[in-house]
């Protein structure tokens, strides 16, 4: 399997972990499910940061596994929105490992797209609040 050698994104992180060995599966390799439920997280933080409140993922549009992910490795996840509806965010996450510490690499291993749904506290879907106007400087 080549690997292709890429910078990480320059902008902040959303979110950022380290997987440990009960996250592996039966082949040594970081469990899918784990860095899907890694992708969700970082997915809802821009969703609820522009909903004001509470959000529900209602589907996974689009989920490309690229490179394997290891243990030790630190696994940075970068979500940015791309499309808001009236009830709805949807989210692209980009998933980036750094390993071998010895010699450093970057690879992008995972990217995906999210759709989730503003809910109040009754789990019912609500619309989206204006969005805030930009700052004056």
């Amino acid at each position: 399997m080549t690997v292709d050698r890429v910078s990480l994104p320059d902008r902040h992180a959303t979110l950022r972990v380290v997987p440990m060995p009960a996250d592996l599966n039966q082949n040594g390799d970081v469990f899918g499910g784990w860095v899907m439920a890694q992708v969700d997280v970082a997915g809802a933080i821009p969703a609820m940061r522009r909903a004001r409140g509470r959000v529900a993922t209602v589907s996974v549009n689009s989920f490309l596994f690229k490179q394997p992910v290891s243990v030790g490795d630190i696994v940075s996840l970068y979500a940015e929105i791309v499309r808001t509806g009236t009830t709805s965010i949807t989210v692209k996450v980009e998933v980036y490992a750094e390993r071998n510490y010895a010699a450093p690499i970057i690879v992008k291993v995972t990217e995906a797209e999210l759709t989730y749904v503003a809910i109040d506290g009754r789990g019912s879907k609500r619309h989206l609040p204006p969005e805030d106007p930009p700052e004056m400087v």
